[in-house]
C-alpha cells in the first residue's frame, strides 16, 4: 500500500528514515502562531512542535514566512468547516446569524487557542515584516468581501431593502467578527459573545415591504382584495 500524499521519509544522518507528515506538522505550526502570534513564534518552538531538524525545517518549508503562510491557509480551511450555516442558509439574515454564532463557538472551543488566528497573529509587526503583515490583512479583506457580496445577493433576493450600504454593513459584521475574537482571547464565554450577537443583530435594516403593498405595471400602489 502506498504512503498517503502528505506523509513522506525524511533522511537522517544515520539510521532508517522516518516519517514525516507534513499537514500534522503544518497544524502544529498553526496552533502555536494561533497561541502566539508571528513574532512570539520562534524558530525553535516550531522545530520542537513539529519534530524536525533546523536543515529539515528549511527543506520542506523554506522559510517562518512561509510556513506561516502554509498555516493561514490551513486555519481557513479549518474555521470555514466551522461555519457551514453561512453558505448554507437561504435567508440572509439567518446566513449571517449563523456566522455569528458559529464563531463564537468556534472562537471558545476547548480545542483550539482562543480567539481568531487571522484577527490576532500577524496585526501587529515591524516593517521588515511588510509582507507577512499584508498577506494576514489580504485574508481579512476576503472575508469582508465574502460578507458583502453575501448581502448584495440579498438586497438581489429581495429580503434586504433595496437602499442597503452594502459595503457600510459588511464593515460592521466584520468588526463584530474580529472584536469576538479579541473579547474570546481575553477570556469571554460563548455565553458572553452569543449575547454579543444579539445586540449584534439588531442593525440589521428592516425588511422590504411585504407583498401586499404591490403596484401596478407603472409602479403605482394598486389595493389587494383579500
Amino acid at each position: 500500500m502506498s504512503e498517503p500524499a502528505q506523509t513522506k521519509s525524511l533522511k537522517r544522518g544515520r539510521g532508517r528514515p522516518r516519517l514525516f507528515d507534513r499537514t500534522a506538522a503544518i497544524q502544529q505550526a498553526m496552533l502555536l502562531f494561533w497561541d502566539r502570534g508571528y513574532e512570539g513564534t520562534t524558530f525553535d518552538d516550531l522545530i520542537g512542535a513539529m519534530k524536525l531538524s533546523p536543515s529539515s525545517f528549511y527543506h520542506e518549508f523554506g522559510s517562518k514566512e512561509q510556513l506561516y503562510r502554509e498555516a493561514l491557509d490551513y486555519y481557513l480551511k479549518l474555521s470555514t468547516s466551522y461555519s457551514r450555516g453561512f453558505s448554507s442558509h437561504r435567508d440572509t439574515r439567518g446566513a449571517f446569524e449563523a456566522l455569528i454564532e458559529d464563531a463564537a463557538a468556534f472562537f471558545t472551543n476547548d480545542a483550539s487557542p482562543a480567539g481568531c488566528m487571522i484577527s490576532l497573529a500577524g496585526t501587529h509587526l515591524p516593517p521588515h515584516l511588510r509582507a507577512v503583515a499584508d498577506y494576514t490583512k489580504s485574508l481579512r479583506k476576503l472575508f469582508q468581501q465574502a460578507l458583502a457580496k453575501r448581502l448584495r445577493k440579498g438586497v438581489s433576493d429581495g429580503d434586504l431593502p433595496p437602499g442597503t450600504n452594502v459595503k457600510e454593513l459588511a464593515a460592521y459584521f466584520e468588526t463584530i467578527f474580529r472584536g469576538m475574537a479579541v473579547q474570546a482571547r481575553d477570556g469571554a464565554s460563548r455565553k458572553q459573545l452569543l449575547a454579543i450577537c444579539r445586540v449584534a443583530m439588531r442593525a440589521w435594516p428592516s425588511r422590504p415591504p411585504d407583498s401586499n403593498h404591490k403596484t401596478d405595471h407603472k409602479g403605482r400602489p394598486r389595493r389587494v382584495i383579500s
